[in-house]
């Protein structure tokens, strides 16, 4: 069968292609740069624990040197601090310059040899058949690509998307932020900040730490205001520094600024026949701490196990559709919120107007959004295909689950986490002692055989695992986990028939003969 074409490999086409490969399927990843990003300290992303370790999962190397976890969180508001969060219960988020972040996804993706990234390439049409579909360049490979699927992720200004005529819908300029990265010694090394109405410069302003001594500090402007010039934003950084040091502007070096504008769009439609779209190509946000590129990420993981699917055994529309259903859904949430807060935590009315019943002050909602927590932040919730929860735990159906260590029938143990993305289901068995017991006493024992024989008779491919414990779930517990990470059931020991049902649910039933594909006319970029 023909690759998928990613088209744009910045961190989200990266870590799409990489993602299918840990699914075992090919893509041809067509760049329309030189193959390299061009340095910016002052552009930078935070990974919180999903996709900090789908990114570590995908071999991106950067992360140990070139990132930096918070040690704590402070709150301030004018001169007094209101709160301080540390990360005793989970990891800390990940703080890291996108070009580090993209850097360490292409070197891992240059060297696996199911992607072939083709660089000075531009997308100037698409055709789609009921087999295919196929993409003409032009460029350094000026040429037809063929393939069994297209995804663009080729960003805000996505040639893919206008190819498939997919309308843009949203708001323009939702914020504005001054930012700089510089090389300072502040009172709280390693612990990042958000200060509300500080005693000089914008309403607010954060300062989050990266490795070396170097800030990346961020101030809310008017929306739309005058431009910033570098006599300004130079005043800005010392009454800021003067601000946190004692009233006295402490030696820095600034390495790199920069002023952005937030828009709020999302696209009508993410799939088109045999195409898609993902990251910035589907979706703008960024305004009150969320993050953009890691709703990327997410998107590549929800698509690339089901167009996995779709490549190996041949996939259901209602599978391929869930990708739009899912991604699109959970964005459309994040941003719906975001709009709902904007005018109390920016216009100064109360939470209550816009949330009613929230006890949430202002400050808490925005640490939620820089910390992925809350409406903000938290990793999304997905509608489980069959409604099975024989057994409630800690984890909801369609959530995430949580990273457990877990041993596997061949006696190994990871966190589980470090099992997705390779394109199978994951059946986890809660069984108290099996990591203390040797192998071949639990490995034939008790519940283990006919669960391994229920596994084997499923209708897509699945591994079974066994934990010590899992948050909530009692003895004998019987999980079900996507390939993404994401809870589909739950039941209280073995079920072979309902195990099957649920599973089969999952990959959106038996798959269709023919896809259907777009009836579109071919369109031409000139």
């Amino acid at each position: 069968m023909d690759p998928v074409i990613v088209v744009g490999a910045g961190p989200v086409g990266l870590s799409l292609a990489l993602t299918l490969a840990g699914h075992g399927v090919p893509s041809v990843l067509l760049d329309e740069g030189p193959g390299k990003d061009e340095p910016r300290p002052a552009r930078s992303v935070v990974l919180h624990a999903d996709t900090a370790a789908m990114a570590h999962r995908l071999g991106c190397t950067t992360l140990r040197d070139e990132g930096a976890r918070f040690a704590a969180w402070r709150t301030m508001r004018r001169r007094q601090e209101s709160s301080r969060i540390t990360f005793d219960d989970g990891p800390a988020p990940l703080h890291l310059p996108q070009h580090a972040l993209a850097r360490g996804l292409r070197d891992s993706a240059t060297t696996h040899p199911l992607i072939q990234l083709v660089t000075d390439c531009k997308l100037d049409s698409l055709e789609q058949d009921e087999r295919g579909i196929t993409a003409h360049t032009r460029g350094s490979e000026t040429t037809w690509w063929r393939g069994s699927h297209l995804v663009g992720c080729d960003g805000a200004r996505s040639t893919v998307r206008k190819l498939l005529d997919i309308r843009f819908p949203g708001r323009t300029a939702v914020e504005r932020q001054a930012v700089a990265a510089l090389r300072a010694e502040l009172p709280w090394p390693g612990e990042a900040l958000l200060h509300r109405n500080p005693p000089a410069g914008p309403e607010e302003v954060t300062a989050r730490p990266l490795p070396d001594g170097v800030w990346r500090l961020d101030w809310l402007l008017p929306a739309r205001g005058d431009l910033v010039t570098p006599d300004a934003l130079v005043t800005l950084i010392r009454d800021t520094l003067a601000g946190w040091c004692g009233g006295t502007t402490p030696p820095y070096e600034l390495i790199d600024t920069g002023v952005h504008t937030l828009h709020h769009r999302l696209a009508r439609r993410w799939r088109d026949g045999r195409a898609f779209l993902a990251g910035d190509a589907a979706h703008l946000l960024g305004a009150l701490g969320t993050q953009g590129v890691e709703e990327g990420l997410r998107d590549a993981e929800n698509l690339a196990w089901k167009l996995a699917q779709a490549w190996h055994q041949g996939a259901s529309e209602a599978l391929l559709d869930s990708y739009e259903d899912e991604r699109r859904t959970a964005v459309a949430a994040r941003l719906r919120a975001a709009d709902q807060a904007m005018p109390a935590l920016r216009g100064g009315g109360g939470l209550r107007t816009l949330l009613p019943g929230s006890t949430r002050s202002a400050h808490t909602l925005l640490t939620d959004g820089h910390l992925g927590r809350g409406p903000l932040g938290a990793e999304p919730v997905y509608a489980p295909p069959v409604a099975v929860r024989e057994v409630p735990t800690a984890t909801e159906p369609g959530g995430p689950v949580a990273n457990v260590p877990v041993t596997a029938p061949d006696g190994t143990t990871v966190p589980l986490r470090d099992l997705l993305g390779r394109g199978r289901l994951l059946v986890l068995l809660v069984a108290p002692g099996t990591g203390v017991w040797d192998r071949r006493h639990w490995v034939g024992a008790g519940l283990m055989p006919r669960l391994a024989a229920a596994v084997s008779a499923l209708p897509v491919r699945a591994e079974l695992l066994v934990a010590d414990s899992y948050p909530g779930a009692p003895a004998h517990t019987v999980l079900l986990v996507r390939p993404d990470g994401h809870l589909a059931a739950t039941f209280a020991g073995v079920r072979p028939a309902e195990l099957y049902e649920a599973a089969d649910a999952v990959r959106g039933g038996a798959p269709e003969a023919a896809p259907t594909a777009s009836t579109t006319p071919t369109a031409v970029i000139d």
